[in-house]
C-alpha cells in the first residue's frame, strides 16, 4: 500500500516545469516579455503575414519545450534534459525557416528542394510533439490520422476516396504555404488572440479576478445558496477578462468551492457548478474563447459583431445556471454565508471601478 502511495506522489497535477534556477527562470521571463513586445510591435507596425506567423509560432514552440516535460512525472518537472534543449532549438529553427527564406520560397512555390521538404518534416514532427505535451495525445493522433488519409486516399472506401498526395507534397503544403500550419487559426492568434489574452492576463494579475469574486459574494453571499450563486456570477464576470475556461475555473473555484462545501453542497455538486460556470466564461464578451476570433476571421466579420451576437446566449447560459443553482439550494435547504466576512457592497463596487473601465 505504501508503495502505491509513493508512486502516486511522484506524479503532479501541474504540467509546467518548476526548476530552481535563476538563469532558467530569468530566461523564461525574458522570452515571454520579448514575445509580448513583438506582438505589440506588429500590432502597430504590421509585418509580412508569413513572417509574423512564423516568429509567433517560434516563440510558442520554444517555450513549450522549455516549460513542458515529455512526461508528467515529478522528476521531469524539476530538470531540463538535453533532448528538450535539442527539441527547442530544432523546433525554433525549423519554424523560423519560412521567415528566413521567405523570398527564396516564394520564387520556388510548388517546386521545393530537398532542404525545404526535410525542414517541413522536422517542423511537423516537432509541432506534433509540442501539441502532445500541452494538449495530450488526442489532438496529435487526429492530425496523424488525417495526414495518413491524405496520403492513402486512393486506397480508401469509394465514399471517402481521393487522388492522394505524396508525403513530400503533403509536408510542403502543410508547412510552406498559408493553407496548413500557417493558416487562418494561427493568423487569428497573431492578430487578435494573443493581444486579448495579454490584456486579460494583465487585468487578472492586477486583481480584477479577485475583485469580481468579492463583488459577487457581497451581492449574493447572504441569500439561500449564496456561495453557489456567487460562484456563477463570479465566473461570468471573470470570464469577461479571462477567455479561458481552465483559468476561470482555477481562479474562481479555488475560492468558491470550499465555501460551497461549507454551505452544505457536496464536493461533487460544488465542482460541477464551478465547472459549468467556468466553461461558460468563454462565451462572455469582450474577451471570449479562441474560437470566437476564428469565427470572425472565417466569416469575414468584425470581432465586435461576434461579441454582440454572443451577449444574449451568454446571458441565457448564466441565467439558466443561476436558476438551476437556486432550485438545488431550495431542495437542499441551503443557507447563505455570514455577510460580515465582506465589506459593504458599495465599497467593494467602488474599489474596483478601474477594472471595469478598460473592459
Amino acid at each position: 500500500m505504501n508503495e502505491v502511495n509513493d508512486n502516486e506522489e511522484q506524479f503532479v497535477e501541474v504540467k509546467t516545469r518548476e526548476i530552481n534556477s535563476n538563469f532558467y527562470n530569468y530566461f523564461i521571463a525574458f522570452a515571454c516579455f520579448s514575445w509580448s513586445v513583438f506582438q505589440l510591435y506588429i500590432a502597430y507596425f504590421p509585418l509580412n503575414t508569413n513572417i509574423s506567423r512564423s516568429v509567433h509560432l517560434a516563440f510558442a514552440v520554444g517555450l513549450v519545450f522549455l516549460l513542458y516535460p515529455v512526461t508528467f512525472h515529478k522528476k521531469a518537472h524539476s530538470s531540463l534534459p538535453f533532448y528538450d534543449l535539442v527539441f527547442c532549438v530544432v523546433g525554433v529553427v525549423a519554424v523560423l525557416y519560412p521567415a528566413v527564406y521567405f523570398y527564396e520560397l516564394a520564387d520556388r512555390t510548388g517546386d521545393y528542394i530537398t532542404q525545404d521538404i526535410v525542414i517541413s518534416f522536422l517542423a511537423i514532427i516537432v509541432l506534433l510533439e509540442a501539441g502532445r505535451r500541452v494538449m495530450g495525445p488526442a489532438l496529435p493522433i487526429i492530425c496523424i490520422l488525417f495526414l495518413i488519409y491524405d496520403h492513402f486516399g486512393p486506397y480508401m472506401p469509394d465514399i471517402i476516396a481521393h487522388q492522394g498526395a505524396s508525403f513530400e507534397k503533403i509536408a510542403g503544403h502543410m508547412f510552406l504555404t498559408t493553407e496548413g500550419i500557417f493558416g487562418v487559426p494561427i493568423g487569428v492568434s497573431v492578430s487578435f488572440i494573443y493581444l486579448f489574452v495579454l490584456f486579460g492576463s494583465l487585468l487578472e494579475r492586477a486583481g480584477a479576478g479577485q475583485y469580481f469574486i468579492n463583488l459577487a459574494f457581497s451581492l449574493l453571499g447572504k441569500y439561500r445558496g449564496g456561495p453557489a450563486k456567487a460562484s456563477v456570477i463570479a465566473s461570468g464576470l471573470t470570464g469577461m477578462v479571462s477567455g479561458s475556461s481552465t483559468a476561470n475555473v482555477v481562479t474562481v473555484g479555488t475560492f468558491t468551492i470550499p465555501l460551497m462545501k461549507k454551505a452544505g453542497l457536496s464536493r461533487t455538486k460544488a465542482g460541477a457548478i464551478e465547472v459549468a460556470a467556468g466553461v461558460n466564461g468563454q462565451l462572455m464578451p469582450p474577451i471570449m474563447g479562441a474560437a470566437a476570433f476564428i469565427i470572425a476571421e472565417f466569416l469575414g466579420m468584425t470581432y465586435t459583431n461576434v461579441m454582440m451576437a454572443a451577449v444574449i446566449p451568454a446571458f441565457a447560459c448564466y441565467l439558466s445556471l443561476f436558476f438551476i443553482v437556486h432550485l438545488e439550494s431550495v431542495k437542499l435547504g441551503l443557507k447563505g454565508i455570514n455577510q460580515s466576512e465582506f465589506h459593504s457592497r458599495f465599497k467593494i463596487f467602488v474599489s474596483g471601478l478601474h477594472y471595469i473601465t478598460p473592459i
